[in-house]
């Protein structure tokens, strides 16, 4: 697994990693509580089928076989890992609720540590959008951002080619798939010239369900994301949402009312996003007082560290009876339950590990519609 672990992080633990992240059931937030719980990610694997077993499934990991075939494609692929605790990974993006505990990419990681600006919007831009894109995101390069995008057709793709090679392309399939594939040149030359990530494995063929993750890490890279054209209800406007909620900048171009294509942009500036018409009034938004790119960091929370006595209190049995298919937040569960906030999350880990529990935005969960 070479370039898989620093030398902090052992190629036994890394695959442990890769394995834990594959298993059902297991997404970021899962993942982050089990190795806080357990510390590693080869205990934590012990303690799936016993988890599974508490929350009223029977439970298997990935086979480890799947896992080599994965590193091997990744390999392959002239791709390598980089994992949520490595000095590479963004700063920024660790911040966002949910951030991806796992990326192949391929490139010069080192762009994501500039600071980053998104520029996303309409797949059927209209001409004078797609010419002001590449305009926006040349100069916002030559200011020292590096422009993040989602290699869509439309504004997407003019983004990444104003701004290359400043530019990390994020996509919702495996490092290794093209999509579309009218962009399969520009998304390698992305690869080469600046930075591609993806947090699907290798092979991974683009589902509906896969961009709206991808939009949170496009957010979640980015001090501010910019809004070029947009139709009401589109995947844009879900980045400037998420992007909003991580308390990054959210900004827009505003266009004609008469263009429903404009109809997304006019709605966020109406609804608070800061009005841009030129590339200046973004690089002064998301600069310093001495003009410097600056990037909204915040300062990390101190960790909590629970001890064996705080899992007390709370079984699945008593937060299933809580539950219901409609998502509720976890502090209120904490609240009505009566029981630590350790003990609540380890049961309803259990519970999402068995198959029975659902997690949604804003720390929410519910019983799971298929349990």
């Amino acid at each position: 697994m070479t370039g898989a672990a620093t030398s902090a992080l052992s190629q036994d633990e890394a695959f442990a990693r890769i394995r834990l992240l594959r298993s059902p059931n297991i997404g970021p937030v899962s993942y982050a509580l089990l190795l806080q719980r357990f510390e590693t990610a080869a205990a934590a694997l012990e303690a799936l089928p016993d988890l599974g077993k508490r929350g009223g499934r029977s439970y298997r990991a990935a086979a480890s076989d799947a896992i080599e075939c994965e590193v091997e494609a990744v390999r392959a692929a002239g791709a390598r890992y980089l994992f949520h605790d490595q000095p590479g990974y963004p700063a920024l993006l660790a911040q966002a609720p949910g951030a991806p505990p796992i990326l192949t990419l391929r490139g010069d990681v080192a762009l994501a540590a500039r600071p980053c600006v998104a520029m996303v919007g309409a797949r059927n831009a209209s001409a004078a959008a797609v010419k002001l894109a590449r305009d926006f995101a040349a100069v916002l390069a030559e200011a020292g951002f590096a422009v993040v995008s989602g290699l869509a057709r439309g504004i997407d793709g003019a983004a990444h080619e104003g701004a290359l090679p400043h530019t990390i392309g994020v996509i919702a399939s495996g490092i290794d798939i093209a999509y579309p594939p009218q962009h399969a040149d520009l998304q390698e030359r992305i690869a080469s010239e600046g930075l591609l990530l993806a947090e699907q494995p290798p092979g991974t063929e683009p589902r509906g369900s896969h961009f709206p993750s991808r939009n949170r890490i496009i957010a979640g890279l980015a001090a501010g994301t910019l809004v070029v054209e947009a139709a009401p209800k589109s995947g844009s406007l879900i980045t400037a949402r998420l992007a909003g909620e991580a308390g990054r900048e959210v900004m827009a171009i505003p266009g004609s009312p008469l263009d429903a294509r404009s109809h997304g942009c006019n709605h966020l500036i109406r609804e608070g996003a800061v009005l841009v018409q030129e590339p200046s009034d973004v690089v002064e938004l998301l600069s310093t007082f001495e003009g410097s790119p600056r990037s909204t960091f915040r300062e990390p929370t101190s960790r909590f560290e629970p001890v064996p006595e705080d899992f007390e209190g709370a079984s699945p049995a008593d937060i299933t009876d809580l539950l219901t298919t409609a998502p509720v937040a976890v502090d209120e569960l904490i609240r009505q339950s009566g029981s630590g906030a350790a003990a609540v999350q380890l049961a309803l880990l259990e519970l999402e590990i068995a198959g029975r529990l659902e997690r949604h935005a804003g720390g929410r969960v519910s019983l799971s519609s298929a349990s």
